[in-house]
């Protein structure tokens, strides 16, 4: 038996509850792993709602990545040992290896040996964040040197590895921001500029920071009205690269400005990257050498513990955190 966190219908944090289940042994490509630190991610927060692209099964688990030690192996896996310290890049379903547990079965083409100069806790808060941002900036847009990046929600996970790596390829990241509350930590961590979404002045703020010419490329988890203003601040020729729904309200499509600027406006996962054996092997290898390098480093908002889910999902709802929200099950956490 171990603990696990399920829900049984969908709603508010309150709805997460930690139950005693018996886990499986790992399937012939599984392992099974002694979980030391959960990332949080807004997905599972999405999906507790039931406004996510998975639908739940009742009692449902969750949970995309997580750190931990090999217990056991399934028999067709070679590369992992027990004993082997492991982290988990997010596999294609939220629940059927949901990682909120204290034991948990995960797919063995998704684990990594991260390096050992991270603790449990950076190392849960890896592989969401630097492989989204690599292969939207590095893969598909082609991120140049010198060139204007613009990264909405900046001061999420995703947002803060994009800085990152944007720092990585010697482009120039222009982080916003709902308000300026956060403008000097954003600077801090690397951002160029910082911008708040609400000022009235956004647009000529960017406008001005480039010079008038836009940023080409934009990365941007929100969708919602402030789409087009991102499309106002878009260079001729650019890409508007849309991960995410965060925002409740409709999407108007500017339909005309995309045409004025030639403007590809493209929708973008993670899985589209992970599920590519090639292109993951490619962020894998890109990721662990700035890992190694130090140039990439996740930056931890709060640590919760197991127990404390529940408070950890409305900390994560809230909004306010600046990097990874953290679950921690080592002793003393």
């Amino acid at each position: 038996m171990t603990r696990v966190v399920r829900f049984d219908h969908y709603g508010g944090p309150e709805v997460l509850r930690i139950d005693d289940i018996v886990v499986p042994r790992p399937g012939a490509a599984e392992v099974r792993i002694v979980v030391k630190a959960i990332g949080l991610n807004r997905a599972e927060s999405m999906f507790r709602r039931g406004q996510y692209l998975e639908a739940a099964q009742f009692p449902s688990r969750l949970g995309y990545e997580a750190a931990g030690v090999v217990e056991s192996v399934g028999d067709q896996v070679s590369q992992f040992a027990i004993g082997d310290i492991v982290s988990l890049i997010p596999p294609s379903s939220i629940a059927q290896w949901g990682t909120y547990a204290e034991l948990a079965v995960v797919p063995a083409a998704m684990l990594v040996k991260h390096p050992p100069t991270l603790s449990f806790a950076e190392a849960s808060a890896v592989w969401m964040q630097y492989v989204t941002a690599w292969g939207a900036l590095v893969h598909v847009a082609r991120l140049q040197p010198g060139e204007f990046v613009l990264i909405t929600a900046a001061s999420s996970s995703v947002g803060l590895a994009a800085i990152q790596i944007a720092n990585q390829v010697g482009a120039i990241p222009i982080a916003v921001s709902r308000t300026r509350s956060k403008r000097e930590q954003l600077l801090a961590a690397g951002a160029a500029y910082a911008v708040a979404s609400t000022d009235e002045d956004f647009v000529q703020q960017v406008e001005q920071i480039t010079a008038g010419a836009g940023a080409r490329v934009i990365f941007d988890p929100v969708g919602g009205p402030f789409l087009e203003r991102l499309v106002d601040v878009a260079t001729v020729g650019g890409i508007v690269l849309v991960y995410g729904a965060l925002s409740p309200e409709p999407v108007l499509f500017p339909l005309f400005k995309v045409l004025g600027k030639s403007l590809a406006l493209r929708g973008y996962l993670l899985h589209e990257i992970s599920s590519q054996p090639a292109l993951l092997e490619a962020a894998k290898a890109y990721v662990v050498a700035g890992l190694d390098a130090g140039t990439l480093r996740p930056i931890i908002a709060k640590t919760f513990a197991f127990e404390q889910i529940v408070e950890a999902h409305r900390y994560l709802e809230a909004g306010e955190q600046f990097g990874k929200v953290v679950v921690s099950l080592e002793s003393g956490s």
